[in-house]
């Protein structure tokens, strides 16, 4: 193939298709360089999310030059999944607005475009720090900016852009120590590093690399280094990275005199903080504990988020989720003759038995979701809307999902109650309280006190070394999780950690152990559970139900 001078609109499209689809092959490589030692599919799953958007936004204009730099614009800015993606969303906005206006894109001004895509991705964080994809294009860019100044080609000069990038990749272990203790590269920089493999293939015909199938980082040597307080994202509050569990996504409509007041309220809250956007139309991301307070910044001065995603940093797992976004726009519920009542319910459920549990006790709508499948507030609404009901209380099971079941009374003319619950064994507590003929007002106080009697906990399995105020996990020990308290037990077994969680959990004061059965569970290890606790409880009653949940084999609730 003839080499390009000129990166004219359709090649640039093309370099953008040929990107998404290098992002995607090489994604797993990518996610495991993550420096966070939980499964949360991130970086090379997030920027391949993102240039989906993108791509999408483009095959909505196909034979539009002019339309192809806003449509770069607009589907990074509203596609952005996760800190790497958002990043990549303001790098690619970079680009498109310098060359949008440009009758020529040879060398020196696509040279000029790599060197705003930097400056941009360096103003849409708070507190930039080096050794990041932020570090990796400064000097890729201006590496660019050189080579055109001296006359290079525009192939000439990708090869250099991506020659000092890579450089420069390799040395981001010695600019944040959190890199060096995981022996890993930073996952963002390598990410966009891809950006000018793909443009030179399309300019030069270059072949594109290869996976690499990437080990993990030493995530034993990680935490001991995180919680010395050192950070691993694109921007640092001097925070202790390992405790910020919640990524909080939102897009949001504010004043642009207000975008940089409503950075610095999230700068008290969290870390890994991009705000990218403008003309009113902002594209958010952080890590916080308090997802409240990360909702309620921007409504303070006066902005609307929408569109907000919660994601569990120690939950999440990238098969699953993609799994999820997969079913999107299918059918949660058959909501066809639904009885008339006051007051419905709706229920967020993570497995076929427990959405059986859920319908015998009175729940009218279930959606799918839990865990690692958080449901969108658009699928929420539409169990809403579905209800045969003008009153409707919903119970999202999920602390993930509560944010989002919150933004629903403001979608609709319906009386919309939401009861707080953080897992399924609170629910069932709580669908016990449930009056289908009172209103949502009163079930919601009566089923929200019920639900707050409940102690919970949750066995699963490691997928990764680290360490926890319990001890020290490997990869494959099976762990118990208390809400509020993390991992409190550690064993080789199921059985074994289900006997040690227990223990936690279960006090003199309790009358019934609920035990929801999930996929995983095995009838032999349920009934010795069930012993055990006859045994060391004999005042509290147990009640064994399928729930048929992914991941989580037991989850119990004490009241």
């Amino acid at each position: 193939m003839p080499v390009l001078e000129q990166l004219g609109a359709d090649a640039l499209r093309h370099t953008l298709v040929t990107y998404r689809n290098t992002l995607k092959r090489h994604q797993a490589d990518l996610n495991k360089l993550n420096v966070y030692p939980v499964p949360d599919g991130d970086t090379g799953s997030n920027m391949a999310r993102t240039l989906d958007a993108v791509v999408a936004e483009l095959e909505k204009h196909p034979d539009s030059l002019d339309e192809t730099y806003n449509a770069i614009s607009h589907g990074s800015l509203m596609g952005a999944r996760g800190n790497s993606g958002v990043i990549l969303s303001q790098i690619l906005r970079g680009l498109s607005a310098t060359l949008k206006g440009a009758g020529e894109h040879g060398a020196a001004k696509v040279a000029e475009a790599l060197k705003a895509a930097s400056v941009a991705a360096y103003d849409s964080v708070l507190k930039p720090i080096e050794g990041t994809i932020l570090t990796v294009v400064r000097e890729a860019a201006d590496a660019a900016v050189r080579a055109a100044g001296d006359g290079a080609t525009l192939a000439a000069m990708l090869r250099v852009a991506r020659a000092a990038g890579r450089e420069s990749l390799a040395n981001t272990p010695e600019l944040l120590p959190v890199l060096k203790e995981a022996g890993v590269v930073d996952a963002g920089g390598a990410g966009f590093l891809l950006l000018l493999d793909s443009a030179l293939h399309v300019v030069d015909g270059e072949p594109l690399p290869e996976p690499e199938n990437l080990s993990g980082p030493n995530t034993e040597q990680l935490i001991a280094v995180m919680k010395r307080g050192e950070t691993d994202a694109a921007n640092g509050a001097g925070v202790d990275v390992s405790e910020l569990r919640y990524e909080v996504m939102f897009l949001l409509e504010i004043d642009d005199t207000k975008s940089r007041e409503f950075k610095l309220k999230w700068g008290e809250i969290g870390d890994s903080i991009v705000v990218v956007g403008g003309d009113g139309l902002y594209n958010c991301h952080v890590h916080t504990n308090d997802i409240g307070a990360a909702i309620e910044a921007p409504i303070s001065l006066g902005g609307r988020p929408h569109q907000i995603r919660v994601t569990d940093l120690f939950e999440e797992v990238a098969e699953e989720h993609e799994k999820r976004e997969a079913k999107i726009g299918a059918p949660t519920s058959n909501y066809t003759a639904l009885p008339a009542v006051t007051c419905a319910v709706v229920a967020v459920a993570s497995g076929d038995g427990i959405a059986e549990i859920f319908g015998n006790l009175g729940v009218h709508g279930v959606v799918t979701g839990g865990q690692t499948l958080n449901p969108s507030t658009q699928e929420l609404l539409d169990a809403v809307e579905h209800m045969n009901a003008s009153q409707v209380v919903i119970l999202p099971n999920n602390k993930n999902i509560i944010p989002v079941a919150q933004q629903v009374d403001g979608l609709t003319k319906k009386d919309v109650r939401v009861v707080p619950t953080c897992s399924m064994p609170e629910a069932l507590a709580a669908l016990v309280a449930y009056d289908p003929a009172v209103s949502a007002e009163h079930n919601g106080t009566a089923m929200a006190k019920a639900a707050a009697a409940v102690v919970t906990g949750e066995i699963t399995t490691a997928v990764r070394d680290t360490k926890t105020d319990a001890g020290a996990v490997k990869a494959g020990d099976t762990i118990g999780l208390v809400r509020g308290d993390g991992v409190v037990a550690i064993a080789p077994d199921v059985f074994e950690c289900a006997t040690a969680l227990l223990k936690h959990i279960v006090t003199d004061n309790r009358e019934l152990l609920t035990i929801i059965v999930g996929v995983d569970a095995t009838a032999d290890t349920t009934a010795r559970i069930v012993a055990w606790a006859g045994e060391h409880f004999p005042a509290v009653a147990s009640e064994v139900h399928r729930g048929g949940q992914p991941l989580y084999p037991y989850l119990f609730g004490v009241e």
